[in-house]
């Protein structure tokens, strides 16, 4: 049979995009279908437009910090409409770019939603187009609990494009999206309030890091409620703003608010891709792949958020490649979802890499050993600010291999990318102790610990 392509790629989302430029590079005849601005979550409405409003929060800490170094008072004023007019500038700017890369790779774009007809078919609005292959990376999209007064929130997305900023702002949820959103909006000067399900934040992170990441945030000014349920929430529209009604141990709460955010977890973004016509199986509302992303249907694959494996862009980046290596590269590749790296951008922020104590204790138990600590870091000797730093090592004290590190401060993120490297590679406490630091900076202590 003669297909119009060797590869369609539905999604032009980080996974998409790396999987069909690798793809066209051997050869294959490539074409991908977006019915959004090209670039995806993470490009369009997630990290890349996130980390800017990250960057731009960190600065009301710096004015103040000025003054123990010697600099005089500022006043400083913030314009929202100018942070959001420039991010936005700079994302439309980045979708063209990978529109470009895109051409310059020879990868044939298709604006609109793709839909699969069957195994080989798709339609992009009244075109129907056959591929040998295809492959799915459509992403993920929130989802929220059905509490009353849920739909006077927000998503993530649409805190891009707020004409206003908000006064008082409430995030509602504890993972990534709401902790980095409430220290943004924090650091522009919003009054913030947290509420969440447990008494902790970042659910599945180490222990250490979650209390060292909700201190933090608690000394720079955003409240917490915590322990609240589905059933437990209430949003009510009033003359002066939303209120919010929550019920903790028996004991009501409310909080006013401008804007509230809800964040309360994302599902695979499946519902108009027709997988039922492919006979594309779906597990626990994911597309269901083995090892090397391929479905039920052989000659269809699924890669990034769509298959819930991993929810992290340099993952869909990776297994978009591995895909492409492997069927039209014929160098069979297969992508690793342990030991990868990853950073919450809130204030303090947080990094991650390997094992939490509790996951090594569970597998190992008494043999897992601890070094960790604690401390007020350099730069803050003259600030007089009272903010921690946290770095930690989870060892198995049997091979005396690392198996976790984990970071609460300044540049987590740059110092954990590094120390991924050596765990990945299996490095040891002693390698770790037989090397030498950079004086004066935090990393250093990951080698000083005792």
């Amino acid at each position: 049979m003669t297909f119009d392509y060797d590869l369609f790629v539905i999604g032009a989302g980080s996974g998409g995009l790396a999987a069909s430029k690798r793809a066209a590079s051997y050869g294959a005849k490539v074409a991908i279908a977006e019915g959004d601005l090209v670039g995806g979550t993470c490009v369009i409405r997630g990290c890349v437009p996130k980390k800017l409003m990250v960057y731009a929060s960190s600065f009301s800490h710096l004015y103040e910090d000025a003054l123990g170094y010697g600099w005089g008072k500022v006043e400083p004023s913030f314009d929202w409409r100018k942070l959001t007019e420039v991010v936005d500038k700079e994302v439309r700017r980045l979708s063209q770019l990978h529109i470009s890369f895109l051409e310059k790779a020879g990868v044939e774009l298709f604006p609109g939603y793709g839909k699969l007809l069957d195994a080989h078919t798709v339609e992009v609005g009244d075109r129907k187009i056959t591929a040998d292959k295809i492959l799915i990376a459509v992403g993920g999209h929130a989802v929220k609990p059905d509490s009353p007064g849920i739909e006077y929130t927000i998503g993530s997305d649409q805190m891009f494009h707020l004409p206003e900023q908000p006064k008082r702002f409430v995030a509602i949820g504890a993972g990534y999206i709401a902790v980095e959103f409430a220290c943004i909006m924090n650091g522009l000067g919003s009054e913030v309030t947290l509420i969440n399900r447990q008494e902790k934040i970042l659910r599945g992170f180490d222990e250490d890091l979650r209390t060292g990441i909700q201190d933090g945030m608690s000394k720079h000014g955003i409240r917490f409620i915590s322990g609240i349920t589905d059933h437990t929430l209430s949003i009510e529209k009033q003359p002066d703003g939303l209120k919010v009604t929550v019920s903790v141990g028996g004991k009501e709460e409310t909080v006013m608010a401008d804007t509230i955010l809800c964040a309360t977890g994302r599902k695979p973004n499946l519902s108009k891709l027709g997988l039922e016509n492919a006979g594309v199986e779906i597990i626990n509302d994911a597309i269901a792949v083995k090892s090397d992303s391929s479905t039920s249907q052989p000659n269809i694959f699924a890669v990034g958020d769509c298959t819930d494996r991993l929810n992290l862009t340099p993952v869909a980046i990776a297994e978009g490649r591995a895909f492409a290596d492997t069927v039209f590269g014929h160098t069979p590749r297969y992508i690793s979802h342990s030991n990868v790296a990853t950073a919450v951008f809130s204030q303090p922020e947080g990094g991650t890499v390997g094992l939490t104590e509790a996951e090594a204790r569970e597998k190992l138990g008494d043999a897992v050993k601890i070094y960790r600590a604690s401390f007020r870091p350099m730069f803050h000797s003259l600030t007089g600010a009272d903010e921690k730093t946290m770095v930690k090592l989870v060892i198995d004290s049997t091979t005396d291999r690392v198996l976790g590190a984990h970071m609460v401060g300044k540049d987590s993120a740059e110092v954990m990318q590094g120390l991924a490297i050596a765990i990945n590679m299996g490095a040891t406490k002693k390698d770790f102790d037989a090397t030498i630091g950079i004086h004066p900076s935090t990393a250093e202590e990951f080698v000083t610990l005792r």
